[in-house]
């Protein structure tokens, strides 16, 4: 067993928070949170009965980011902590486990997942993939996690946390329904999404696509020249029109998978940057998690042949996709 696996089973094992009182509390209390689609939950869940810190923004790949001082200090000063599990956040395992060990809440939204639906990847044995949030009807577990730890961490609060959850956990059905319909109108031979790294192998088995990924589930190792020109077989032998960068992935492993399959003939374009590991910038329709997935499959759906409203479920995306023609 890793060090790193056994450090995960740890900090699973500490995670349990204590019952607290509603005179035990100041309002808003602190809540801290690793990537933007758990600090969402936070947010709709917790409503104005806390203020939610969010680690990660825009553009961050959670795979390699390391705890600066002051993150390990707003977790050490907040009353509970969320975090996604499946060593999504490897490098700050080790940070989990001290503050839990203390007596803090810590939780992994994940672990109201059951195994069986986790998705392991041949090429790493002994790992799941963590990247739940691109399969609607499994995040919406995750909002289950956060509601009962918040519950069990403020009784007195109990009803509103779940209140708030029902309206959420609602407009996420919306969404998963807005995306089976949509992506559904995609040619079933053009149902291919070819990405920087696997990050879509939930949303793949969801919504019935062969994705593709340059890297593997986690971005802390380099595509290989062999895998990038495996890639542009598959591009060339399916005839696949449009590839993907990532808003979190260095776009280098893309463009060269592009001017490859070029070379060969093939005619391909970047269909869009999707959101992966990390969301939109923060205050935009973008930087919520039902901005993020409409982003996505809207940008996907348009790209691969489908039909999708140019603005999404609630018309309120940005008309990202024209940046990228010609590109």
């Amino acid at each position: 067993m890793s060090v790193t696996f056994l450090a995960y089973l740890l900090v699973n094992g500490c995670t349990q928070a204590p019952e607290t009182g509603d005179d035990d509390i100041n309002y808003p209390y602190k809540i801290v949170t690793t990537i933007g689609q758990i600090t969402d939950i936070a947010r709709e869940v917790a409503g104005d009965k806390a203020r939610v810190k969010g680690l990660m923004g825009p553009g961050i790949d959670p795979h390699l980011y390391m705890p600066t001082r002051s993150d390990v200090a707003a977790m050490m000063e907040a009353d509970i902590i969320f975090y996604c599990g499946l060593l999504l956040e490897g490098k700050m395992t080790d940070v989990f486990v001290r503050i839990a060990r203390q007596g803090k809440p810590v939780y992994a939204v994940t672990e109201l997942i059951d195994q069986d639906y986790l998705l392991q990847p041949e090429e790493f044995e002994g790992q799941f993939d963590p990247h739940l949030w691109m399969d609607v009807r499994a995040w919406k577990r995750a909002v289950n996690a956060v509601t009962r730890a918040l519950g069990d961490f403020d009784p007195a609060h109990a009803e509103i946390y779940e209140k708030n959850a029902e309206e959420y956990l609602t407009k996420l059905e919306e969404l998963h329904e807005y995306a089976e319909r949509v992506l559904g109108t995609v040619p079933e031979d053009r149902r291919i999404l070819v990405t920087a790294h696997d990050a879509f192998n939930y949303f793949g088995r969801a919504y019935e696509f062969d994705v593709r990924g340059i890297q593997g589930i986690t971005t802390d190792s380099e595509a290989g020249l062999q895998d990038i020109n495996r890639l542009i077989d598959l591009i060339v032998e399916r005839d696949i029109g449009a590839v993907f960068i990532e808003t979190s992935v260095a776009e280098k492993n893309v463009r060269a998978l592009i001017e490859g399959a070029r070379s060969r003939g093939a005619d391909v374009r970047i269909g869009g940057t999707l959101f992966s590991d990390a969301m939109g910038a923060s205050g935009t329709y973008e930087g919520t998690y039902v901005g993020m997935i409409d982003h996505n499959v809207t940008t996907i759906t348009r790209a691969l042949g489908g039909e999708a409203p140019e603005r999404g479920l609630h018309g309120k995306l940005r008309l990202i996709e024209k940046e990228e023609k010609g590109r």
